[in-house]
């Protein structure tokens, strides 16, 4: 639902003073007054990815900044966006916040204001059975695919500092979707990626792809803004608490994941 308020209340002057205040309060939480402009890598399903149609942005994420638009009376603007240059983008002030499956690290905590998290998860190994590999120690020797600068890629990268892993029998590519189609016709071993996107790739491949191992440490996903940008940061911080009290977070869990269990994170 795609919220832009006051219109139809202009018969009734105290309800039009009050639309008016409302309007007012939120001049200044946003770069364009009435927006909130969300910048999303429309590529990483279940979070995020493109209906049928090839255009109408669907996922968990996009649904979850839908319900914060609305909660925050603002209409809902999503910018698709390579995530190579997502926070470039945020940066240079493209649009207000990152909602695309942004895991809390202590460099993006440093550099960015980060909401509460709002999504549990952890990064995973999937790979095709019966190939012996159980845990990362047994990645050397096997080729293994991620997407760019991600958590996933960050975590190969200290392995192969540390040589546990060579560095040619790494594929990176610029869409998680290119790693899945490499495992599946058996160019690499494994894919390295966060478990909330897994399972969805996997899907009826159950009898010959499964995810292996799941990191210990947990990386739970957050909204990301602009450093310092603390009022819209608050007022997102609010609206997930009331998504989440109000039990909306759990129908799109269950919407997307099909267990609410497996992403909530209180």
């Amino acid at each position: 639902m795609r919220v832009r308020i006051i219109a139809c209340f202009a018969a009734v002057l105290s309800l039009l003073f009050v639309a008016g205040c409302k309007e007012s309060e939120k001049s200044g939480l946003t770069i364009k007054k009435g927006v909130l402009q969300v910048g999303m890598e429309v590529g990483y399903p279940p979070m995020e990815y493109l209906d049928e149609d090839g255009v109408t942005p669907i996922g968990f994420d996009v649904d979850m900044a839908e319900k914060i638009a609305e909660k925050l009376g603002l209409e809902l603007q999503i910018h698709d966006t390579a995530w190579d240059g997502i926070f470039a983008s945020l940066d240079s002030n493209r649009y207000d916040c990152i909602i695309s499956a942004v895991s809390i690290t202590p460099d993006r905590q440093e550099q960015y204001n980060l909401t509460e998290a709002y999504v549990a998860n952890k990064i995973c190994i999937v790979t095709a059975k019966n190939l012996g590999i159980k845990s990362p120690d047994d990645l050397k020797g096997h080729k293994v695919a991620v997407q760019t600068e991600t958590t996933a890629n960050d975590y190969i990268n200290k392995m192969i500092d540390e040589g546990k892993f060579i560095e040619d029998d790494l594929l990176v590519y610029d869409k998680i979707i290119q790693s899945f189609d490499e495992l599946k016709i058996g160019r690499v071993d494994a894919v390295l990626v966060d478990n909330v996107v897994a399972s969805y790739y996997i899907g009826d491949d159950k009898d010959d792809f499964s995810v292996v191992w799941t990191n210990s440490e947990a990386e739970p996903m957050a909204i990301c803004l602009k450093k310092g940008n603390d009022k819209l940061t608050e007022a997102i911080d609010r609206a997930i608490d009331e998504i989440y009290e109000e039990g909306t977070f759990e129908e799109l869990a269950i919407k997307h994941f099909g267990k609410e269990n497996t992403v909530a994170i209180r």
